[in-house]
C-alpha cells in the first residue's frame, strides 16, 4: 500500500519521517527489524532522497542504525540512551512544572478533568496505544500552561528512547491506572500552586520506567544492546 503525501508545507521527507517515527515508537516496527531505502520509497511513492533524509533524522535520534551497503535496522533498546533521555527530560520538565504551578488558573480545571477522564477510559478499556497519545498530550499541555511549548519539543525528541519501552509496558490496565493516578496527583499539585508536590509527583511518575525496564529486559533480552 502506498501512502499519500500531503501537499502542504511539509516535505516528502517530513511525511516519511513522521510515519516511520510513529511506527518505531509504537513498535509497529520492532527492534532489529530491517528496512531498505528502496522498499520505503516504493511504499510512500517517493524518490530515495526523502527516505534517506528521514533515515538520517531517525538515525540522529538513535532510533535507526544506518549501515552503508547493508540494510538499515531499527535500533535495539539502550539502557544508557534511556537513562540519558530521562535525565534530560526530568531536568527540563521540572522547570516546566514549576512555572506551570505559578501560571495555573481555575479555568483550566474542566479541560484537565476531561483529559484525565479520557485517560481513565483508555485504562479501563486496555487501550494502550490511545493512552500513550493522551499521555503525550497531557504533558504537552502543561508545557503550554507554562508558556514553554519549546520545552516540550525538546522533551518529545528525548523521550523517543523511552516511549518504545513505555508502549511495551501498556499492554495491561494496571500500568495505565498507575499513570492516571500520577497525572491526577500532578494536576492536584499544580492547581494548588504547589511546585514542590508537583515535582515529587513528576519524579515518581518518571521513575516507574525502572520497573518497566527490568521486566522487559527479563522477558525480551534480545531487544537490548546493553
Amino acid at each position: 500500500m502506498k501512502f499519500a503525501i500531503a501537499s502542504d508545507r511539509r516535505t516528502a521527507a517530513d511525511a516519511v519521517y513522521d510515519s516511520l517515527y510513529e511506527q518505531i515508537v509504537s513498535l509497529d516496527l520492532m527492534p532489529g527489524e530491517k528496512m531498505s531505502e528502496a522498499d520505503v520509497a516504493d511504499r510512500f511513492g517517493v524518490s530515495r532522497q526523502p527516505v534517506r533524509d528521514a533515515f538520517n533524522r531517525l538515525g540522529n535520534l538513535n532510533l535507526l542504525l544506518i549501515q552503508p551497503q547493508r540494510a538499515t535496522v531499527v535500533r535495539n533498546f539502550s539502557i544508557a540512551a534511556i537513562q540519558s533521555a530521562r535525565f534530560i527530560r526530568l531536568a527540563v520538565e521540572l522547570e516546566v512544572f514549576r512555572v506551570a504551578a505559578q501560571n495555573w488558573t481555575p479555568d483550566l480545571a474542566p479541560e484537565f478533568d476531561r483529559m484525565l477522564d479520557e485517560q481513565q477510559a483508555c485504562a479501563d478499556a486496555g487501550d494502550g496505544r490511545r493512552f500513550h497519545m493522551l499521555d503525550a498530550n497531557f504533558h504537552e499541555r502543561i508545557a503550554e500552561v507554562a508558556q514553554a511549548p519549546f520545552a516540550y519539543d525538546l522533551i518529545r525528541e528525548k523521550k523517543a528512547q523511552v516511549d518504545r519501552i513505555c508502549v511495551l509496558s501498556l499492554k495491561g490496565p494496571h500500568e495505565m491506572v498507575e499513570l492516571v493516578a500520577d497525572h491526577r496527583a500532578i494536576v492536584d499539585a499544580l492547581s494548588r500552586h504547589d511546585a514542590a508536590d508537583a515535582e515529587a509527583a513528576l519524579r515518581l511518575h518518571l521513575s516507574r520506567i525502572d520497573r518497566t525496564i527490568a521486566a522487559i529486559r527479563r522477558d525480551h533480552a534480545e531487544y537490548f544492546d546493553d
